[in-house]
């Protein structure tokens, strides 16, 4: 017999569905129906043509790089130019040589004065050939001075421009060229032009010398120049032995079909490269081209002025 009697809360019987699994998923083996297509989100459609249209560019821009790639080369690059630049040389003149006043533009009554500042615990030795280099065309007033922040300085640095006897009037000549010996990080040029800016980094500022020479070269042949000139900076004097090593290779190949770095005449690669390796001391083998080559320079009356600088 129960306790008691408890009156229902509600009338009726409840019908309750239970579920028979943890929850629902679609079945993924259904047909996938006609109209998705349709019922897709027009935001997807349109992120979809962006990216195709990407696609298309970026597949142009392949192909326009592949065709530049064939007209260019650099000193590791795997494409042979080699018979574009004996074509184009054969149907091009010679280099130009021009005056001073063509490439600084004519001063009247002042000196054009380069202004160099130079670490002495590494002597630019690529400055030093270029001066040579510009003595022989040019009248050169040159002086060679200390600065403060340096404490003493081998005597042979303070005459690498040789004795200065024959002193003549400063308007009597046609260019200055002043070596500051100074605590300095890299190399650093001054000139007179007021409208200039600093040049810094030995490449830079050989480049802008050998510029004074007047040489002019064609497209192809200042690009190979200026690849040198940053290769042998950059990578033969304060890159690794496995750098250093890969640019020697390179340099063999290019020697072994022309005389020079660049075609058949002395260049500022030829210069920077030279002192590159000079510097970068005897940790890499020197392959046979090059060893011939570096016999090429130092036969040159500028080149045999910096010898003594490597003892």
């Amino acid at each position: 017999m129960p306790m008691y009697r408890m009156q229902p809360y509600c009338g009726g019987e409840i019908q309750v569905d239970l579920p028979t699994c943890m929850y629902r998923l679609p079945n993924v083996h259904q047909a996938v129906s006609e109209n998705l297509e349709q019922a897709a989100d027009p935001a997807i459609q349109a992120l979809e043509s962006r990216q195709e249209d990407i696609l298309k560019r970026l597949y142009e821009l392949k192909a326009a790089v592949d065709g530049l790639s064939k007209m260019i080369q650099t000193p590791d690059a795997d494409l042979d130019v080699t018979d574009i630049i004996q074509t184009d040389e054969q149907s091009a003149p010679g280099p130009v040589v021009a005056d001073l006043d063509s490439v600084l533009g004519k001063e009247y009554g002042a000196l054009r004065d380069i202004v160099i500042n130079a670490n002495p615990s590494l002597p630019p030795l690529s400055l030093l050939i270029l001066h040579s280099l510009l003595c022989e065309r040019y009248q050169v007033l040159s002086a060679v001075h200390t600065h403060s922040s340096i404490a003493s300085i081998p005597e042979p640095l303070m005459k690498c421009f040789g004795d200065q006897l024959k002193m003549k009037p400063r308007h009597q000549y046609q260019l200055g060229f002043t070596l500051i010996w100074k605590d300095v990080p890299k190399p650093q040029m001054k000139f007179s032009i007021q409208n200039m800016c600093p040049i810094e980094g030995e490449g830079n500022i050989a480049r802008f010398l050998f510029s004074l020479l007047g040489c002019k070269f064609n497209a192809i042949n200042a690009t190979l120049i200026d690849g040198w000139v940053d290769t042998a900076i950059f990578q033969l004097r304060e890159g690794s032995s496995k750098e250093k090593a890969a640019v020697l290779k390179a340099m063999n190949t290019a020697l072994g079909k022309s005389p020079w770095l660049v075609g058949n005449e002395l260049t500022v690669a030829d210069i920077v490269s030279w002192c590159a390796v000079q510097q970068c001391g005897n940790s890499t083998a020197v392959p046979p081209s090059v060893q011939k080559w570096m016999k090429s320079c130092e036969n040159l009356a500028s080149f045999k002025s910096v010898l003594r600088f490597l003892k």
